[in-house]
């Protein structure tokens, strides 16, 4: 019997058949390692991109937007970030705000929160500003001498400042461009109004303009501090609740020898040269105030207020003098007459109940 296994030509077609398909089989894996690569790489593309876009919202709306929160309470309050760390810093402030007994006046130096992206209640908010360069001035001297409580409070908010640093000429400070009389630390006021966004911390039109709709927004008022007393007027005005009495307050002789001692020691002004430098780093806090002290003349006419003093009076005098060097004159407010009082009716559309 023949044995035909050891046939040339058998033993040629058989292995011909067996590399047809083993090339086959390699290109049907070829073909499907690269559909499974493609696939997953478009899929990375595509998570990447949720990603960013939903990080891009995140950020310009201060907050996670809201089909986030809606499928945190589908999926119930644990979490992972609930049970391996604590929650958000701010998310953890308007939880403790919002469970405090009611009432009660919150103060702290806190950027502007908006408790409803968390849906919480939003609170009453106000807020008393001063002029931007007096601002600076009394930080500047307070954080170096402290004031004249003779708590030695300067050397504890300041222990590593060095003598050469202490005794700084604030002149030199602010015609030599030091950091601490430069942008961006001038930009103080417009920021804690703006918000949480990292743009607010940036000089610029757009944390100004966000800082004033915020103001609009959710303030119920904003006064000036070199008008005080109208401001305690409205605030008893507006929070008869929490400010009732206040002004006699305000004007008592336990009040005033407490405030007399929180004065800043060696405080002085800076020359005229100095402040017009400063004056015009500091261009849009200005702008800020402005607005601000133009929307609390227009509510004091809403309420029907009439001011304890005239305006011109709590000018600063480096204003006026800077308004008589200065090429580029300041904004001056426009006199307007006082109109007749509100009515009753709509007075009371101002008031905020208990």
């Amino acid at each position: 019997m023949k044995n035909y296994s050891s046939s040339p030509r058998l033993n040629n077609h058989s292995a011909s058949h067996s590399t047809d398909r083993n090339r086959r089989k390699g290109f049907w894996l070829s073909a499907l390692r690269l559909r499974v690569s493609l696939r997953d790489y478009a899929f990375c593309m595509a998570t990447l991109l949720l990603f960013c876009l939903g990080s891009l919202f995140y950020q310009l709306n201060g907050g996670p937007p809201k089909v986030l929160l809606e499928i945190r309470q589908y999926l119930g309050e644990s979490t992972f970030v609930d049970d391996h760390g604590p929650p958000t810093p701010r998310v953890d402030l308007m939880r403790n705000i919002s469970t405090i007994p009611q009432p009660f006046l919150y103060t702290r130096h806190v950027h502007f929160l908006n408790f409803t992206r968390f849906r919480i209640e939003q609170p009453v908010y106000i807020n008393i500003i001063r002029d931007p360069i007096n601002r600076f001035l009394s930080n500047y001297f307070f954080r170096r001498f402290g004031d004249w409580r003779g708590e030695q409070n300067h050397l504890i908010r300041t222990p590593q400042m060095k003598d050469d640093e202490r005794y700084l000429d604030i002149n030199v400070c602010i015609m030599e461009n030091y950091p601490e009389c430069s942008n961006p630390r001038l930009f103080y006021i417009v920021p804690y109004f703006c918000g949480q966004h990292p743009q607010c911390r940036e000089p610029g039109v757009w944390a100004l303009e966000r800082a004033k709709q915020n103001v609009i927004e959710n303030f119920l008022l904003v006064g000036i501090l070199e008008e005080l007393e109208d401001v305690l007027l409205l605030l008893e005005r507006l929070l008869p609740h929490y400010f009732s009495d206040v002004l006699s307050i305000y004007k008592s002789p336990t009040f005033w020898k407490m405030g007399n001692l929180t004065g800043t020691v060696k405080k002085h002004m800076p020359t005229i040269e100095a402040l017009q430098v400063l004056y015009q780093r500091m261009k849009y806090e200005y702008n800020f105030y402005n607005f601000i002290r133009d929307q609390f003349h227009l509510t004091k006419k809403k309420i029907g207020l009439k001011s304890t003093s005239q305006n011109s009076a709590h000018e600063p005098d480096f204003l006026r003098e800077l308004a008589l060097r200065t090429q580029e004159p300041l904004e001056e407010e426009e006199e307007e007459e006082e109109e007749e009082d509100m009515g009753q009716e709509d007075a009371n559309i101002w008031m905020v109940q208990p």
